[in-house]
């Protein structure tokens, strides 16, 4: 066994170092290479931006496509000549997986950087980079679907339970259908979501009464980041079947309302035009809508609402609490007395004897009450 075992080792030995010498100089070959390119190219440029994502990937496929042309040219009768083969051929079709899906990130990634968020035109880049994320990611799945595929026959049995899988390819089509149903569910989803666009990357959204920000859009679930910096994980499939608030579907600008409850001896005209003298301080105001209306009434006081728009969600929430403040201010400086108030009338309901003489309420001793 012993010297076998030596004999297969000294009948490895010099291709062995064959091999090794190959790989080693191959990969140098290619970093130098690699070194070259990035020294005469721009950074940011559509195949640097290629080059520099695939680059670790694609330096391993090379170093293990020469060490498998070295071990066909191996003598048959080295020792683990037939496994060291296969183990090459499956780590060469992992390396082209691995380099296939940073490929197809990198796509998504080019086409997000020639479509910029320019002035004007944020509607359409965000729609531009949602399709692509999402079906960028949809291709990553498949990719990897087939590259596993490709890994697991490589080994014989595999091979031969595949055979005998056709037969019953149909009753398990279905059995797998049921069973992965919400992750098909959700994938469909996606894809309608993604050729519809009911939101796209960085919209605001009102979910389940959370204000959030879509941040990232996955093959299965959308990333929400709540106003407090929480993330809110949800289903594409929700989307689909729920119903939801979108407050920069077309424009980012938004109009709010503050509503001050006030006494009926309040005057208006005060109000409106202090409002307006807020507006014109307030940075947030772009100027588009200023209205004061008496919206609603009871049995003690009545509603004032101030509206206001603003470019954006963020500017509109700073500036309705901005004005809120000052209006509460104005009233409480100048017209305390006209705050809500609880109205009560005193009458008095004492009992009167007979012939109209009202019941004395004084103390035992006939004396009134301190």
């Amino acid at each position: 066994m012993l010297k076998t075992l030596e004999a297969g080792l000294q009948a490895w030995m010099l291709p062995g170092i064959l091999t090794l010498l190959a790989v080693i100089a191959s990969y140098f070959l290619y970093r130098l290479t690699l070194a070259v390119i990035r020294h005469f190219s721009k950074r940011r440029t559509v195949p640097r931006l290629f080059l520099d994502a695939v680059d670790k990937a694609l330096g391993l496929v090379i170093s293990l496509l020469v060490l498998r042309a070295m071990l066909d040219g191996a003598p048959d009768g080295l020792l683990l000549l037939s496994p060291l083969k296969q183990i090459a051929t499956l780590l060469l079709i992992l390396s082209l997986t691995w380099a296939a899906v940073r490929l197809t990130s990198v796509i998504g990634d080019v086409i997000v950087f020639l479509n910029p968020v320019l002035e004007g035109q944020w509607k359409r880049a965000r729609k531009v980079e949602t399709q692509t994320r999402f079906l960028v990611r949809c291709l990553n799945v498949l990719v990897v679907i087939v590259g596993f595929g490709a890994a697991l026959m490589t080994f014989e049995p595999v091979q031969k339970v595949g055979a005998s899988l056709l037969a019953s390819a149909g009753v398990g089509g279905i059995v797998l259908g049921f069973a992965a149903r919400p992750v098909l569910s959700n994938l469909l989803s996606g894809i309608q979501i993604a050729l519809t666009q009911p939101f796209r990357i960085d919209d605001v959204l009102i979910v389940e009464g959370e204000w959030c920000w879509v941040e990232e859009v996955t093959a299965t679930y959308v990333v929400l980041r709540v106003w407090d910096q929480r993330r809110l994980i949800v289903p594409l499939q929700w989307f689909i079947e729920n119903p939801f608030q979108n407050w920069s579907r077309n424009t980012a600008d938004l109009q709010g309302a503050v509503f001050i409850w006030v006494d009926y001896t309040m005057p208006i005209e005060p109000l409106r035009q202090e409002f307006s003298r807020l507006l014109d301080t307030m940075k947030q105001w772009d100027g588009k809508v200023a209205t004061v209306q008496v919206t609603d009434s009871n049995e003690q006081a009545i509603q004032v609402r101030f509206l206001m728009s603003a470019p954006n969600s963020n500017q509109n929430w700073d500036l309705r609490c901005s004005i809120r403040e000052g209006l509460v201010t104005f009233i409480q400086q100048h017209y305390p007395s006209q705050l809500p108030r609880l109205r009560a009338r005193l009458e008095n309901t004492a009992p009167e004897f007979e012939g109209g003489a009202k019941l004395n309420r004084s103390g035992p001793s006939g004396g009134s009450k301190p």
